[in-house]
């Protein structure tokens, strides 16, 4: 594993987009594994900088995400194909056809995820995922469990999930309490795995998860495991 420690939160977004960055000129058809919430949306902001000055092309780029939220759609502006459309997809020249979104409004959230899971090993599996980390330990909504779960699959949000996402809502009460997220079997695949982890909140759980014992009561442990894994931290 690769920790590299920062002073700001503006540091951590420019390592973050010159490894994204990175990836996408040595592959240019790479496969992205992307996250939302607040910890990606400065490294979303300085990969919109590069492809405007013209240093990268997301043209042969593909892009799957790793969660959504049950029952928003993507014209909801909570929606995580919103958010992914709003911060970044709108601005560069990725197609939207290429870039892929757990269906949160399917009918049937396991034959969802069963489908999510054979489109990413259609693709060859993800060549570089982008994670953040939550304060109770969780990777995309993969949330403290009795076991790690290996595919795709529907989950119930723990309730400090709910009151960490509560700022993006008019009230917490507007907060879904389901989504569908990816699982670990696809982010242990990836070749690449780069968690960013921002505030000082967060080090407690990254030292629970990278030097604790490997446990899905603190999901993100599991990384122990993968051989390549870069974590940026900034206190600030």
């Amino acid at each position: 594993m690769n920790f590299i420690t920062v002073k700001s939160y503006e540091e951590l977004s420019q390592k973050a987009a010159n490894l994204i960055a990175a990836q996408i000129m040595v592959k240019p058809n790479c496969v992205l594994g992307l996250a939302t919430g607040s910890s990606p949306i400065g490294t979303y902001k300085k990969l919109i900088e590069y492809y405007e000055n013209g240093d990268i092309d997301f043209s042969a780029v593909t892009s799957v995400n790793l969660d959504e939220y049950v029952g928003l759609d993507g014209t909801n502006d909570q929606s995580y194909r919103y958010f992914m459309d709003h911060n970044l997809f709108d601005h560069v020249n990725i197609r939207k056809d290429r870039t892929f979104v757990p269906n949160g409004c399917a009918t049937d959230i396991a034959a969802e995820g069963k489908a999510y899971d054979e489109l990413i090993e259609s693709l060859g599996g993800i060549d570089l995922q982008l994670l953040g980390i939550g304060l109770d330990g969780h990777i995309g909504f993969n949330e403290p469990d009795e076991v790690f779960t290996k595919g795709t699959h529907g989950v119930t949000l723990d309730e400090s999930t709910i009151e960490a996402n509560a700022r993006f809502f008019a009230s917490k009460d507007d907060v879904p309490t389901a989504a569908v997220t990816m699982g670990m079997g696809a982010i242990m695949n990836a070749k690449k795995v780069l968690l960013i982890a921002n505030g000082a909140n967060k080090k407690d759980i990254l030292e629970k998860a990278f030097f604790g014992t490997i446990t899905p009561a603190v999901p993100a442990s599991v990384l122990q495991l993968h051989p390549n894994v870069t974590v940026i931290f900034s206190e600030n």
